[in-house]
């Protein structure tokens, strides 16, 4: 029978073993199945201290005659299970685990009274009642050794080791308790720097979340890698490796990580980059990595290697193959086969070309790596049947080939790679190591024909995957070591072939499109004209069909994701969710006046990981105070340790900010920054305002509104109701993610269908009649043109999902003269657009803060926005409606049309008249219209040029280097770049034209002599418009 694996498997097996172990054979059983279950699982706290206890007890049975054993039984326990034999035992467990930060108090406390008992009946029995010298020394050196490791519970070792001065030691306690305060220095910083480490891990393992106990330990054991590999400042010591072994030993035996290849990996790479680790050390932990993960081809891979560099025997190394092949490689793919035999068959190579390797080996070496590739051929084979084409990358085959190379037996060497040739014809990568290969065996001085055409067999390949880059070598080849002939003919030959290449990429480029065009949705859907939403059958408004003027710059406007491909509710919620800010998230007061993002970080970061930070430096200039968002609510509680503690010479408030923020909705639609805090300054002083981003809706209209106490924004919520100027109710309530309501309608509920190719003369009757034959329809509504013409395409409404999925039946079917379509009504998740006319503002949003979109109006036609009329604002943050714009410029002059366009970051304003447009373009250019964004003005070249704005309020650290930016700022695009273009050919009605520069202008004659006037400078234009346009 196999021996268990990990360390609650061996528990639970010496646990039904210890049960059936009545006699002294049976306790010696059991006793080396504990030897092996420590051997197994070194650092095992549980299984060191189950072994310690039993042999303890079961020593302390024979000696009082209660074992439960026989009298024989027992007399030869006395001497199998003495007193020395059960110390020795506690010893190991203690040594074995000292390292354990958290838990080794557990056997060395238990360790230690049996000392300090040992020493005390040895004091009892002496005649002059004081304890034996050297056993005071012994044991004091125990107490020494213990107090100078880092370790949980220093203090109660310390008082511990007070009380044994006190009784053996009571004229050297002072110096000794000096002398121990400063061994142990060192072993307290080391912990001090763990602490917080070592609190969330308890505190995630208490929780019972097995995910997120995870998240914390890969993030301890990342940390600790760091100290590692960090170099130490001058003059301070380096983090100590045994440190981070132990923490990767607790992580892979008592939690769950012992099954995870990648942290063994990393355990074993962490070894191996330690110059005072030998081989002999990191071997044992590889071959218990491959025990814990049979399935791991890099762990064996590492296995085999390591054993090699060991200087294992040849018998062992093969054992360790064997029982890779034996175990489930395959349980994750075939790569796990790969990297084994792979590993192996480069061990054989080396061996065979060290020095000493006899002539025998040379056949056998052959045929082992053959039989490694069979080995492999036959397990791809097992699992991908007729479709498995060997290795990608061939690394036996060319392991097998390098052997064959160094062996001079070229010409089998040949005969592989044109096995290979056979399968890997179309891959760049074979056809190159070909004619490396082949270019390395070359005689120096006779041509290299057989390299040449190697490439002329690999570019003549009509499926080769690059031969672009294959014709650029053969020409650099022949080029290189062919006659002016050769290099005639490969000239021929790749003009040949480019041409051949270029009408395959055409073509693969045009099924690709195809392909795409398949996938696609085939064309835009139709959409009805905005209604009431009480007039509408779902609830919802909708938007007039889209028509050949709804397009821009000529290019038709892009079709966004329907609402099919959004995750289903309950995936969409976990994810959105999982980000639960209104809890993780404290409110850090008293920070010195100049403390910057930066330095606030620093402090926080040994305390739980840290999303985002604001700072706000208060009206005094005294001091300043932090809204730290942290990760999780664990985090939360370590932050708030830091309560009453010093930042530098200031002395901090650390308060969870839970029900700080509120949701607001329902206020005007020009509302900005200062109106909010206005509106508010009666309950308390807000402290930050978090706005949504509208790139994906333009007309949502909510903010997120964070005070300094709960208790002010408490009162907000008393707002909550208030009917504002306009006639908005006003809605303000505790920021709660988790109450989020979903969207109602009979679209959002199933129970719409979208019916297009309808015939025009069917009335609503008539398509009520044929879909009530699948259940009860609550309404049909068809769309009409202005003139009231049928466009052949409407909405029906069910009272039940069920009954419109049974409806769908009706989809190509024939009703009078037309085939109609059938489908689910479906939504659009974004509209990169708003366009308000007239005195128009953004309508109220319902109690979710949502909105119905506006379409974007024609954008052609005679009057394109009366391009003189018209003006473009550019550098416009995503959170600034088309209200606040419309107020902004309607000082300016009245205003026809305002299109927001927060994709490109801008905005498109027409006006009444020419010279109210040219007031604004010179009033509002330069204007901050949010904190460091300054409007520009432009054409609508310009504006379309402009990339979407990228933004976060994450923090992100390091990045190579790299400026990252600071929270809730904005990444803007450059400026588009300009180069002249191709020239264009004359022809009829045209001129010729040259590289694209266009020739300066020649004055006219009318503007030649003295009578020319004076160029006009900016205050001159300034003071023209101001006059309204004229001189």
């Amino acid at each position: 029978m196999a021996d268990p694996v990990g360390e609650a498997a061996w528990l639970a097996f010496m646990e039904e073993a210890s049960k059936t172990a009545s006699d002294i054979t049976q306790k010696i059983e059991l006793m080396e199945g504990y030897k092996r279950a420590v051997e197994a699982e070194p650092w095992s706290m549980k299984l060191w201290l189950k072994y310690s206890e039993w042999f303890w007890s079961l020593h302390v049975g024979c000696e009082n005659g209660n074992s439960g054993l026989s009298k024989d039984d027992q007399d030869m326990g006395l001497q199998m299970f003495g007193i020395e034999t059960a110390l020795d035992i506690w010893e190991q467990a203690a040594t074995s685990t000292r390292y354990r930060l958290n838990d080794s108090h557990e056997i060395w406390n238990r360790w230690i009274s049996i000392r300090l008992e040992e020493l005390s009946k040895s004091k009892q029995e002496s005649d002059t009642k004081t304890a034996p010298p050297v056993e005071v020394e012994r044991v004091r050196q125990l107490f020494l050794d213990r107090l100078q490791l880092p370790q949980a519970q220093w203090e109660e070792a310390s008082q511990s080791y007070s009380t044994f001065l006190s009784e053996y030691d009571e004229e050297g306690y002072e110096a000794s308790m000096i002398e121990v305060t400063k061994l142990a220095a060192q072993a307290k910083k080391l912990y001090d720097m763990r602490e917080i480490h070592e609190l969330q891990l308890k505190n995630a393992t208490a929780s019972g979340d097995a995910e997120n106990e995870k998240v914390v330990l890969l993030d301890y054991l990342d940390w600790e890698l760091k100290q590692v590999r960090m170099k130490p400042k001058k003059g301070q010591e380096a983090s100590p490796m045994i440190l981070c072994i132990a923490l990767f030993e607790r992580a892979l035996c008592s939690y769950t990580l012992g099954t995870e290849a990648a942290v063994w990996s990393d355990y074993v790479v962490a070894l191996g980059q330690d110059p005072d680790t030998p081989h002999s050390v990191i071997l044992p932990v590889v071959q218990r990595a491959t025990s814990h993960c049979p399935s791991s081809g890099t762990l064996w891979a590492r296995y085999i290697t390591t054993a090699e560099a060991e200087g294992a025997p040849h018998e062992e190394i093969e054992n360790i193959k064997n029982a890779a092949a034996s175990a489930d490689l395959d349980k994750e793919g075939i790569t796990s086969v790969f990297e084994v035999f792979v590993a192996w068959s480069a061990y054989l190579l080396r061996t065979a070309s060290s020095i000493g390797a006899s002539d025998e080996s040379h056949e056998l070496v052959i045929l082992e790596l053959k039989g490694a590739l069979k080995s492999v051929n036959d397990w791809g084979k097992r699992l991908h049947g007729k479709e498995f084409k060997g290795d990608p990358l061939f690394r036996i085959e060319r392991l097998l080939i390098q052997y064959l190379t160094q062996t001079e037996s070229l010409d089998d060497a040949r005969k592989e790679w044109k096995k290979l040739a056979k399968i890997h014809a179309d891959s760049y990568e074979f056809w190159h190591q070909y004619y490396m290969w082949e270019m390395t065996i070359r005689e120096p001085d006779a041509p290299p024909s057989l390299a040449t055409n190697v490439l002329l067999d690999s570019i003549r390949r009509r499926t080769l995957d690059w031969p672009e880059k294959m014709m650029e070598i053969y020409i650099r080849h022949c080029t290189l070591y062919e006659d002016a002939n050769n290099v005639v003919s490969a000239l021929d030959t790749v003009h040949i072939h480019s041409k051949l290449t270029a009408t395959r990429r055409e073509r693969e480029a045009a099924q690709a499109a195809l392909l795409y065009a398949h996938q696609a949705p085939a064309s835009v859907e139709s959409a009805v004209e905005e209604i009431p939403a009480s007039e509408s059958p779902s609830g919802l408004k909708r938007k007039r069909e889209t028509t050949s003027e709804d397009v821009v710059d000529g290019n038709a406007n892009k079709k966004v994701k329907s609402i099919e491909s959004v995750p289903d509710k309950d995936t969409y919620k976990e994810q959105q969710q999982k980000r639960d800010r209104e809890n993780t998230t404290v409110m850090v007061t008293g920070l010195p006046a100049e403390a910057t993002q930066t330095k606030v970080r620093q402090y926080f970061k040994e305390y739980g990981h840290i999303n985002s930070i604001v700072v706000r430096t208060e009206a005094d200039k005294a001091s300043s105070t932090a809204l730290i968002e942290l990760r999780s609510n664990e985090d939360v509680q370590t932050a708030l340790i830091r309560d009453g503690k010093f930042f530098g010479e200031h002395q901090i408030s650390v308060v969870a900010a839970t029900g700080f923020t509120l949701y607001v909705t329902n206020y005007p639609p020009q509302a900005d920054e200062v109106y909010i805090r206005k509106l508010f300054k009666k309950c308390g002083e807000v402290f930050s305002i978090r706005w949504p981003s509208l790139k994906f809706n333009p007309h949502r209209r909510f903010c997120y509104v964070t005070f300094r106490s709960y208790e002010e924004a408490s009162q907000a919520t008393g707002m909550d109701g208030e009917v504002l100027p306009g006639g908005y109710k006003l809605l303000a309530k505790y920021s709660d993610p988790g109450r989020k309501k979903d969207r109602e309608g009979a679209q959002a509920e199933g129970r719409e269908l979208h019916v297009t190719s309808l015939d025009n003369t069917l009335t609503v009757d008539d398509v009520k009649a044929v879909f009530s034959k699948y259940g009860t329809v609550d309404g049909v509504r068809l769309l009409k043109t202005d003139a009231g013409v049928s466009k052949g395409a409407g909405f029906v409404v069910f009272k039940n999902k069920e009954d419109a999925l049974a409806a769908l039946a009706l989809h190509e079917t024939k009703l009078k003269a037309k085939i109609m379509n059938v489908e689910a009504s479906k939504g659009t998740n974004f509209k990169h657009t708003a366009t308000a006319k007239g005195t128009s503002a953004s309508p109220a949003p319902d109690a979710n803060g949502d909105t119905a979109m506006v379409p974007v109006p024609s954008l052609t036609g005679d009057n394109r926005y009366a391009q003189k009329r018209t003006i473009t604002l550019l550098n416009i943050p995503d959170t600034i409606n088309d209200a606040r714009i419309r107020v902004l410029a309607e000082k300016f002059g009245t205003i026809v049309k305002v299109i927001l366009h927060l994709k490109h970051q801008g905005a498109i304003l027409e006006y009444e008249d020419e010279q109210s447009a040219g007031r604004a373009a010179l009033g509002l250019a330069n204007h901050e219209i949010a904190e460091g964004r300054k409007l520009r003005t432009g054409n609508l070249k310009d504006l379309f040029g402009e990339k979407e704005e990228i933004k976060t309020d994450r923090i992100h650290i390091g990045g190579g280097g790299k400026q990252t930016p600071a929270p809730n700022t904005f990444m803007q695009s450059s400026a588009p770049i300009r180069r002249p273009g191709p020239g264009v050919k004359g022809g009829l009605g045209q001129k010729k034209r040259g590289l694209g520069f266009a020739a300066a202008s020649k004055p006219s004659s009318s503007s030649a002599g003295d009578g020319k006037k004076a160029a006009k400078s900016n205050a001159d234009f300034k003071a023209m418009f101001a006059k309204g346009g004229t001189e």
